[in-house]
């Protein structure tokens, strides 16, 4: 099966420049089927019209809603590694394995200060149609810590820290809730990012008994939330 991606197929039933490449190195032709989603749930059946120049025209024969939709809303924050390919290997994998919502947080011992969506939203697509996905992830760009924190109302909130006091996650993850984890940089949250957190009710959990690079942190969550 080869998924392709156009976000608002319903209104413009053309396949983008990208896929009408990919188009082209698999010989599709006029005529042929393919199979497409949109980001938000939908699979779509659709025939091949002209493929010319940059794009190709599409024919919608079916949709089909909710198409592979997930149990469990996951929404993992994490602080930029300094190292942008570590963080683009964390988005790509974090797709497949199955996350909702990459939220990108500034900390105190960040070392990266900057980072551009778009590069990362054309990885989670990438990630989207590799897995055989329906459901774009949302990537939040980045925010503050404090902002970002405050804005929170999900019904399991946890930090990821290396801590007597931290429970295991997957002793105390619902998986019928939808949680938030926040994975720290790699000097780790500072004491007051800490406390701040467990004062906006978020609890300390562990990932392990080593200490994790954030980026393998960030998988190894999204591997437990998915279980």
């Amino acid at each position: 099966m080869q998924l392709f991606y156009q976000a608002d197929i319903l209104k413009n039933q053309l396949l983008s420049e990208e896929d009408t490449k990919h188009l082209k190195v698999l010989r599709k032709v006029q005529g042929d089927k393919i199979q497409l989603v949109d980001g938000n749930g939908s699979l779509f059946d659709c025939l091949l019209g002209e493929v010319s120049g940059r794009s190709a025209k599409l024919q919608i024969i079916k949709q089909t809603k909710d198409w592979q939709k997930k149990e469990r809303e996951i929404h993992i924050a994490i602080a930029p590694t300094k190292n942008a390919d570590r963080l683009e290997w964390f988005v790509e994998k974090a797709v497949e394995i199955g996350v909702s919502s990459i939220s990108l947080i500034q900390t105190e011992h960040s070392e990266r200060k900057f980072q551009k969506n778009d590069r990362l939203i054309k990885i989670a697509i990438g990630a989207m149609k590799q897995s055989l996905q329906a459901y774009l992830p949302i990537i939040n760009p980045l925010l503050p810590y404090s902002d970002f924190i405050k804005t929170q109302e999900h019904h399991q909130k946890f930090i990821a820290h290396l801590n007597d006091s931290a429970q295991p996650l997957q002793a105390v993850y619902k998986s019928s809730s939808p949680c938030l984890l926040m994975i720290g940089p790699e000097g780790d949250f500072s004491p007051k990012e800490i406390q701040l957190a467990q004062n906006n009710d978020f609890q300390l959990v562990s990932l392990g008994n080593t200490r994790l690079r954030t980026e393998t942190a960030g998988i190894v969550a999204c591997t437990i939330l998915n279980q």
